[in-house]
């Protein structure tokens, strides 16, 4: 089990960027996939985007083209969010293998 601990989030406006980041307290190995979650108030909780060990990406269709995941030499988990609407709102996860972060808001008012 590593410890993940998210940052970033915050309540901007439609249209505005936030950038999330997922540190970890101790060395993840590159090797691991990692991924962002969200879950809004009353819904289930939902990939966002990931990327493995060759740095190959994925992201559900409602983020793609606004929304870049990406990692440092650090191992440290990125998530740029562009152009936010009013239905990206929610807890943002990170998660490494088994491993989840406690999450940090995201508010964008509708």
């Amino acid at each position: 089990q590593v410890y993940l601990a998210e940052s970033g989030g915050g309540l901007v406006r439609a249209g505005e960027s936030l950038r999330l980041s997922c540190g970890a307290f101790e060395e993840i190995s590159r090797e691991n996939p990692m991924s962002w979650y969200r879950q809004a108030p009353g819904k289930q909780r939902e990939l966002v985007a990931s990327i493995d060990s060759g740095d190959n990406v994925n992201y559900a269709d409602s983020v793609k083209g606004r929304f870049t995941v990406s990692r440092d030499v650090e191992n440290t988990l990125y998530l740029q969010m562009n152009d936010l609407r009013s239905e990206d709102p929610g807890v943002y996860y990170c998660k490494s293998l088994h491993s989840w972060g406690r999450g940090t808001k995201v508010t964008v008012p509708s």
